[in-house]
């Protein structure tokens, strides 16, 4: 068992805090007239994100407390669980759809979505097999393959909800982990080929797949349907200019942005708090990537290396997605932004894979 050097990383837990508390900021300002006029309460999401964050920072307290080698022993089991409730959600009865997937399960207001927890599951079981499969990551039919039907089989699951989103984010958080390990660049040079066939297949499987596509190329064919999101969001972004209209100001949440406290957050933190607003935001991620980056590179542990480097790539991807998608580079995909976007299993799931973060930067030799 690895020692620890020090406490645990101040930096990184600093930009955790600091854009916890700004989500929970935004999410009141951001919901609160759409929670006024659908529960007769303004703070509504306000006061469901404040206990998911809550129970959020519980785990992240028990994370840092419980030495990681504990999770990685357990990695089977949590990612046959997390296996089981992907199973478990597609059960007609049991599954609860919203906004056209079928990817929750709970009781009335209260509900998880498998899929969040499932990118935790194959991040750890991951980190706990790769080590011990270096030597065979080279063969693709006994080291490769059978890594990668790991991996492929939730994405599949994943998309029969569907959850495109959420399921680029598995794949790639994966691929780089089996990258990271050591597999071959020729094994990701097939896969690419074979991803891309598959990749438009299932955009042409899927009719508002395809209209998604189109909307992001040019929004303005279809401005009152599938162009709308994007379009409201440019324009919450724009009047926003270098300091914002100011916290509360938003002109968009008015029923102009759908929902705007959860995938489009962002384009409210852009037209109340303006570009340093939204600088300051992507300052603090950037904080939490380059100290992830930092204690994977710095760990002795190679299973603690790989297991901060897939928390890491996991938020990272997430970030750079949501952002993307927010300021039209990429089309609509329903991911959230990690910390900030309202949504009880993102933030809770967050958290507790920060925390795992945590725990593994005590063992790192860096100066914190």
């Amino acid at each position: 068992m690895f020692k620890s050097h020090h406490s645990v990383d101040r930096f990184l837990l600093f930009a955790i805090i600091s854009l916890l508390v700004i989500g929970l900021l935004m999410v009141y300002s951001a919901s609160s007239v759409w929670s006024e006029y659908k529960f007769d309460d303004p703070t509504f999401y306000l006061k469901r994100q404040a206990l998911f964050a809550f129970l959020g920072l519980l785990g992240i307290i028990f994370m840092i407390k419980t030495p990681y080698e504990q999770f990685l022993k357990f990695a089977v089991i949590i990612y046959g669980a997390c296996f089981i409730f992907l199973i478990i959600v597609l059960i007609p009865g049991i599954g609860m759809v919203r906004g056209g997937a079928q990817s929750w399960v709970g009781v009335g207001a209260f509900s998880i979505q498998p899929s969040e927890f499932m990118k935790v599951g194959v991040i750890l079981l991951f980190a706990a097999w790769l080590p011990k499969w270096q030597d065979r990551l080279h063969q693709f039919k006994k080291g490769f393959f059978p890594l990668l039907l790991l991996l492929m089989i939730p994405f599949g699951l994943i998309m029969l909800q569907p959850d495109l989103g959420t399921g680029v984010v598995l794949v790639g958080t994966g691929m780089l982990m089996l990258y990271i390990a050591g597999a071959k660049i020729s094994h990701f040079v097939s896969l690419a080929m074979l991803g891309l066939v598959g990749f438009v297949a299932l955009i042409a499987s899927a009719p508002y797949r395809i209209n998604r596509i189109t909307a992001f190329l040019n929004p303005w064919e279809d401005p009152l349907g599938d162009g709308f999101q994007i379009i409201q969001s440019l324009y919450a972004i724009g009047p926003g200019g270098l300091l914002g209209l100011g916290f509360g100001e938003s002109m968009q949440k008015y029923f102009y942005l759908p929902e705007p406290q959860t995938d489009f957050i962002f384009a409210i933190i852009a037209e109340e708090l303006g570009l340093i607003g939204g600088s300051v935001i992507i300052g603090l991620f950037f904080i939490i990537i380059w100290r992830g980056i930092i204690i994977a590179l710095n760990v002795e542990d190679l299973s603690a290396s790989l297991l901060a480097f897939g928390i890491t790539a996991m938020f990272s991807i997430q970030v750079m997605i949501n952002i993307s998608v927010v300021i039209g580079l990429t089309p609509v995909t329903g991911i959230t932004l990690p910390l900030l976007s309202y949504g009880g299993s993102s933030l809770t799931i967050t958290l507790i894979s920060l925390g795992l973060l945590l725990n593994i930067s005590q063992y790192a030799k860096i100066k914190t």
